[in-house]
């Protein structure tokens, strides 16, 4: 999978990034080139500014990364997937408008980027995994950006109890088999080290994302 090297702006190289600060670039758009070639060089865009008027690229010092033979599954986890229904792909934009609007910290997915991510999904760029309660109603699911063997898991969300861990293990599954080598999350959370996330410098992400892509 060769990296997406056209795009119409100047991002700087990693080099060139600063040291200190997870935002390295400030700009730009949410073009689908844009978007290709901020994930295949190591950015993902998130808005700093509480109007959605700047656009900040992101490159964490420590990237949370899921190691795909590391994810914590409990019993009880298992027992809660027997009660839903997982899809995949097959609500992409309701996965994105739920992700914004039950999450606390989603109120950064607006209209441009469920736009700008639809269009990666159109392209089989994006992908999302839906679960479903037995009243088949959309009750968890989660979305995220998907380049050769590299994962980039943006947002996720819960109506009923463990729908997102049933997700992200259904997930997991898929990427196995598929041979996907990396599942990047962004940051560590506390939750998400629960389940078996790790954090990694900047420099070793960059380069387990350049085998991905190789």
């Amino acid at each position: 999978m060769p990296r997406h090297d056209s795009c119409a702006w100047g991002f700087p190289s990693p080099d060139k990034w600063p040291t200190d600060d997870d935002v390295v670039a400030v700009g730009a758009d949410l073009a689908p080139d844009t978007l290709l070639y901020a994930y295949t060089h190591g950015m993902f865009p998130m808005h700093i500014d509480p109007r959605h008027e700047t656009l900040g690229w992101f490159s964490p010092l420590r990237r949370g990364v899921i190691p795909l033979d590391g994810l914590r599954v409990t019993k009880s986890m298992r027992r809660s997937a027997r009660n839903f229904n997982v899809t995949s792909d097959m609500a992409f934009v309701d996965v994105m408008r739920y992700c914004a609007m039950v999450r606390t910290d989603g109120n950064w997915i607006d209209d441009d980027f469920i736009d700008s991510y639809s269009m990666l999904h159109a392209m089989g760029h994006a992908n999302s995994v839906e679960v479903w309660n037995e009243d088949n109603q959309l009750v968890g699911g989660l979305y995220g950006v998907r380049i050769g063997r590299f994962f980039a898991g943006e947002s996720m969300f819960h109506l009923e109890t463990d729908a997102s861990k049933v997700a992200l293990m259904n997930l997991v599954d898929m990427l196995n088999a598929d041979g996907v080598v990396l599942l990047d999350t962004q940051w560590c959370t506390e939750h998400l080290a629960t389940l078996g996330c790790i954090e990694v410098p900047r420099a070793d992400y960059l380069g387990l994302l350049e085998s991905a892509l190789a």
